[in-house]
């Protein structure tokens, strides 16, 4: 299963990977995180030590380079680069769950074809496309990786969206660039909901229910200030987070 998250930035996605990560690998299922947010927090929220040392293959220039087979000064380069041997060299474990730290898949403009970017979305192509395992892809805040087409490969997209007008626009545009990426299975994930009033301001807006409804849980809060992992916290949101994953399995 490849599940990837998008959404608003400030909504909370990379938390409720964390957790479906950690749910899942409570389940038995090997768990494969992939965190292509150009700032990259997935680590710490899944408690890797010295997190803060982890550098995204994005920012090694040298290795893209190497790999694209691009000659400087010339426009041509490598467009089938070679990444099998990538995944064992720079995925880190935490607990259980293998985590990758991609960072930015970006271009400096549209339709831009970047040496470099073209390695990083061949590596993420082969992954998402590996059977026997869950992969859960943390994206970058908003739409543009659904413009690029970043996310070509996976069997879910979840868009979280907190009960404001702001991150309901933003969440609508989403699923529907998502829908002309061809993607099928598209959800909706609440996130910050206090009451019923927030849930029934989220279905009105957005159509529809969405799949479940994260409380706004001030234990994820106060553990995530401390810089500690949220998936100790597990137990605020521990029912609603099983009750996504039977949804996700359902499907």
């Amino acid at each position: 299963m490849k599940i990837a998250i998008s959404g608003k930035g400030g909504v909370g996605k990379t938390t409720i990977m964390a957790l479906l990560a950690r749910q899942f690998k409570e389940m038995g299922q090997e768990v494969l995180v992939i965190d292509a947010d150009p700032s990259p927090h997935m680590a710490q929220s899944l408690g890797v030590r010295e997190a803060d040392k982890i550098r995204p293959i994005s920012e090694m220039a040298e290795l893209l380079k190497e790999r694209s087979g691009r000659v400087e000064g010339s426009a041509f380069y490598n467009i089938n680069p070679q990444v099998d041997d990538l995944p064992a060299r720079f995925i880190v474990e935490a607990d259980g769950i293998n985590l990758m730290v991609l960072g930015a898949i970006q271009s400096a403009e549209s339709g831009c074809a970047c040496a470099e970017n073209t390695v990083l979305k061949r590596l993420l192509t082969k992954l998402l496309l590996k059977p026997a395992q869950v992969v859960l892809l943390d994206m970058e805040a908003g739409v543009e990786h659904l413009g690029r087409g970043t996310i070509v490969g996976v069997d879910r997209l979840l868009i979280v969206v907190i009960p404001s007008q702001s991150g309901i626009r933003t969440a609508l545009k989403i699923k529907k660039l998502a829908e002309e990426c061809r993607i099928k299975n598209i959800s909706f994930v609440g996130n910050l909901v206090q009451d019923p009033e927030d849930e029934q301001f989220l279905r009105e807006g957005l159509g529809e229910a969405p799949l479940v409804c994260f409380p706004d849980s001030p234990a994820i809060r106060r553990t995530e200030r401390k810089g500690l992992a949220v998936t100790g916290a597990l137990s605020d949101v521990a029912q609603v987070t099983r009750d996504l994953v039977t949804a996700l399995q359902a499907k």
